[in-house]
């Protein structure tokens, strides 16, 4: 999962300060590596590296960023390696000059790589999908500028329209993009299910129009900008360096699918995706979950519900109201550990956790304690917690999970371990409940997830759920495929690197000299 910005504000000498704190308000959505280009006339200039906004950017490298127009991108390795070669927004200088910053995972980067190498004459130089993405697109562009006027090369919006639908033909699974066309403008489109989540915002300043997207709608109000709505499955956006928008759809019809596990667990919850608020969505699976326990087990004897912060919180604030039960904060977290189901090796995860969270004993002792998280995956966070809340002397640990079993591997660019990895795979549930040490274990039911993230939007009745159901939306992901996968994202096969990055002027390649 990946965070992604773009701002066109014509009435400004310089947007990266303003991408620079969109970027941390999405640092939630990767800690891995960062980066911002912009665009200045004809030139671009970048600065990207490995580590948190506030660690790869000082005031020395946000001097050197000049422009009114710039993307950003704040990242995790999808597939567990963590390199800044690999860290974006990714730049080829064939034609125009393009950059582009990319959310989401191909599931055909393969195939697409050795067709831009024997067939397009391009060379993809990292590992990484977005880079195979942005010489597709770069490939189409230059196509249809030939096919316009010859050797000679000049850019309309109708051709960048042109090229995303030919991205859309060519391209599998789940993107959302945002570019830079030096010299003409920004662009931003998002694949025909919509999966991963992309909006638009905009405000009038300085006597001109300023348009940003993001991967949240928290990223566009945060920084004052309104939000006007979502970027449509298959829709293309483009702004010019004035400040003119231009927008059409350019993909066949395809289901809305959006990923659910944006409610579940990546979005922030001031965050509205699709049109459904996070927020709302957490409060109604606490709502249904303690519905459930109603059903199952109404000589509970729950003395407190405390929650796993902080993506559980908002359900279990809702799930204690509903079941009449005392809600308390029981654990302090560290805010400087980083989200542990995305750290690589068992052993990290493990100590990771105890060093995130320290329990309350006052709040466990002698209490039948129901715990509530968002999700279980590999069952780390979960046992290392239900011992904790014992040390700390409860009588009876309960645990409840918001979301359904997670059994399948998720393919759309959530790094989701190999199957073999979670918890809930190839076990009961009290045989998961035995794993996680719970003296009662019980999950939210699949219909009861995705009604609550419904929330009344008529237009999106499914969603892409394959972590849940093993059903991939996209129809081209098969056995051979998920057994790659899993041998790229088990932790045998995790390994992390930390080299530097420096501010480039890439117009003319020229690095700055001085190191951090």
């Amino acid at each position: 999962m990946c965070g992604i910005l773009g701002l066109v504000a014509p009435g400004l000498d310089n947007v990266a300060p303003q991408i620079y704190n969109g970027l941390t308000v999405l640092q939630h959505r990767g800690q891995d590596a960062a980066g911002i280009m912009t665009c200045n006339g004809d030139q671009l200039f970048q600065r990207k590296g490995n580590g948190l906004v506030r660690d790869v950017f000082y005031q020395r490298h946000m001097n050197q960023l000049v422009g009114n127009i710039g993307i950003g991108h704040v990242r995790y390795p999808t597939a567990g390696t963590s390199s800044s070669a690999e860290a974006q927004p990714f730049y080829t200088n064939s034609p125009y000059g393009i950059g582009l910053a990319h959310n989401g995972n191909l599931t055909n980067a393969d195939e697409l790589s050795q067709q831009l190498y024997s067939e397009n004459l391009r060379h993809v130089n990292t590992s990484s999908d977005s880079e195979v993405l942005l010489n597709v697109f770069a490939h189409e562009i230059q196509t249809r500028g030939r096919m316009n006027i010859g050797a000679e090369l000049f850019l309309n919006v109708e051709d960048v329209f042109h090229a995303v639908e030919c991205v859309h033909r060519r391209v599998r699974g789940a993107y959302s993009v945002v570019g830079l066309i030096t010299g003409y403008g920004m662009f931003a489109f998002r694949d025909p299910h919509g999966i991963r989540p992309l909006v638009l915002g905009t405000r009038h300043h300085e006597g001109s129009d300023e348009w940003m997207v993001a991967s949240e709608s928290v990223a566009i109000t945060a920084l004052g900008y309104t939000l006007v709505r979502d970027v449509e499955p298959g829709e293309c956006i483009f702004v010019s360096m004035d400040g003119k928008l231009f927008h059409q759809s350019t993909s066949l019809d395809a289901p809305y699918t959006p990923c659910i596990f944006e409610h579940v667990y990546f979005a922030r919850p001031d965050s509205v995706i699709d049109g459904i608020s996070v927020h709302s969505a957490r409060l109604e699976m606490g709502r249904r979950l303690a519905e459930k326990i109603m059903k199952e087990r109404p000589d509970h004897h729950i003395d407190v519900v405390i929650s796993v912060p902080d993506s559980g919180r908002i359900a279990a604030i809702e799930l204690s109201n509903v079941l009449g039960v005392p809600y308390r904060e029981g654990f302090v977290k560290n805010r400087y550990i980083g989200r542990t189901f995305i750290m690589p090796g068992q052993e990290l995860r493990r100590s990771s956790v105890r060093k995130k969270l320290n329990p309350l004993p006052d709040e466990f002792f002698s209490k039948t304690v129901l715990l509530v998280d968002d999700s279980i995956i590999r069952g780390n966070t979960s046992h290392e917690i239900v011992q904790m809340a014992r040390d700390a002397g409860a009588t009876s640990v309960y645990f409840a999970s918001a979301a359904p079993p997670v059994l399948h591997p998720n393919v759309y660019g959530i790094d989701m371990p190999a199957v073999t990895e979670y918890i809930a795979h190839a076990r009961t549930v009290d045989e998961v409940c035995a794993e996680i040490g719970a003296d009662w274990l019980i999950y939210q039911d699949f219909d009861d997830l995705v009604a609550a993230c419904s929330n009344g939007r008529k237009d999106i009745s499914h969603f892409e759920a394959s972590c849940f159901t093993g059903d991939y939306v996209t129809g081209d992901v098969d056995a051979a495929y998920l057994e790659a996968l899993e041998l790229a994202r088990n932790d045998t096969a995790k390994r992390r690197h930390s080299p530097d990055g420096d501010v480039l002027e890439l117009h003319n390649q020229t690095a700055e000299d001085e190191s951090r």
